[in-house]
């Protein structure tokens, strides 16, 4: 894949098109000010922009002839170095367009893909990465590359031989294979941390939504870290998980993922399965919606439509509306009226999120349980397992020998105690009595 040196800021004519014939039931308002985003977030320079409006796309180079003179003419003039367009090409159509142009097309995956390697950081985020430039380029190889057709001879290589494109495509499918084999030693290694935190009774809650809807930020509240939350598009890549901070509620790892964004491309799905796997060993999902969003609504069915994709629906789902501090008042009080199952926070100003808290331990853990227990002097080992959970607030011994706690336990986790013998819930008169 042709790469640019990376200080190097290329000068682009970004092209627009809406396509009447396409299914718009779902299409974004502001589709035009992502399309830029995602450009701006590849370290591009917008040069020229253009919108084009037809019917249909053309079979041999997707946009019609007359409005491909107009580019040309456009693309000839000034320091215009590509070509990126809003949306996924073929080969073919690719290859025509740049014959046409003379300058290098992009389409919406290939600047996803772009935007992703920079991104990535992690060593399986890495690999994913690649894997999903290389299945890309694969379907790509004949582009601009002349000499790719051409036998291969001299010694040794005598004969029928293979094309240098059979050779290149022969490397590719090698490289892949390999990627696949280390990705799946990888994702083994997770298996083995999910095994892991399920016997270490952690509940995990992953965090998924639309691209800069606030994710890490809450994220970071949520955990006490400081992951890199940034106002554009995939500023997170790779997943994270960290534990709640407070032991009072209970044992809870909250995982950072990566954002979804419309149409997103089916080979990004494929090769960060890996990842996106961490989400159907979830306990629960956030989904994380920018509430003053103009587009919110169309941006949910489109993650909920990623999210049945992955095949993570039956996961319980609670919708947290952030960036309520951006949006009028009293637009916002009937929002909640509507919305009275749903959360609505600011990640960004609050600190508390004492409801949202109170949400996700409700469901995962029934509720809690905040009061005395007793326990006989035999039940020394569960006596250890309170205190270790964190979840012991005081304690007494009665003159008997007998032990009084007074915890702070989830309902859930209590279930595991409560029918053992010489454990019992009690009240204040009762260690009085004791």
């Amino acid at each position: 894949m042709h790469k640019v040196h990376e200080n190097q800021i290329q000068n682009a004519l970004i092209v627009y098109l809406e396509i009447a014939s396409f299914d718009h039931l779902h299409k974004i308002e502001n589709s035009y000010d992502e399309f830029k985003s995602l450009v701006l977030s590849s370290g591009t320079n917008i040069f020229k922009e253009i919108i084009i409006k037809q019917n249909s796309p053309t079979i041999s180079t997707f946009i019609s002839k007359g409005k491909l003179e107009l580019l040309k003419d456009i693309a000839s003039r000034g320091d215009i170095e590509l070509v990126i367009v809003n949306h996924s090409l073929s080969a073919s159509q690719a290859r025509n367009l740049e014959k046409i142009l003379n300058k290098r097309v992009i389409d919406k995956t290939e600047l996803i893909l772009d935007i992703f390697a920079t991104r990535a950081s992690s060593h399986i985020g890495k690999l994913q990465v690649e894997l999903a430039q290389l299945k890309h380029l694969s379907t790509r190889l004949i582009r601009g590359w002349t000499h790719l057709e051409r036998q291969k001879g001299g010694i040794g290589l005598r004969g029928p031989g293979e094309t240098q494109l059979e050779t290149d495509r022969r490397l590719i499918g090698k490289r892949i294979k390999r990627l696949n084999q280390r990705l799946e030693k990888s994702h083994k290694q997770r298996e083995i941390n999910r095994y892991a935190r399920k016997k270490s009774r952690n509940e995990l809650v992953a965090i998924v939504g639309y691209t800069n809807a606030g994710k890490t930020t809450l994220f970071n509240k949520l955990t006490e870290s400081n992951q890199k939350a940034e106002d554009q598009l995939f500023a997170t890549l790779d997943s994270v998980t960290r534990k709640n901070k407070n032991p009072i509620h209970g044992p809870v790892l909250f995982s950072d993922t990566v954002g979804f964004i419309s149409e997103l491309p089916t080979q990004l799905i494929e090769s960060f399965k890996a990842t996106l796997d961490e989400l159907k060993s979830a306990d629960m999902l956030l989904h994380v919606v920018d509430i003053s969003d103009q587009d919110y609504k169309v941006k949910i069915d489109q993650v909920n439509i990623i999210l049945e994709d992955l095949g993570v629906t039956e996961i319980p789902t609670l919708i947290v509306n952030n960036k309520c501090d951006a949006i009028n008042p009293s637009n916002l009080k009937e929002l909640k009226k509507k919305k009275n199952d749903e959360i609505f926070i600011s990640a960004e100003n609050d600190n508390n999120f004492s409801e949202l808290r109170l949400k996700i331990y409700k469901q995962l853990f029934n509720g809690f349980y905040d009061g005395w227990i007793s326990m006989e002097n035999g039940l020394a080992k569960e006596r250890s397992i309170l205190f270790d959970m964190g979840c012991v607030q005081e304690e007494r011994v009665s003159n008997c020998g007998k032990i009084f706690a007074n915890i702070k336990i989830s309902n859930k986790e209590l279930d595991r105690f409560i029918n053992l013998k010489g454990f019992e819930l009690c009240h204040d008169e009762d260690i009085l009595l004791a």
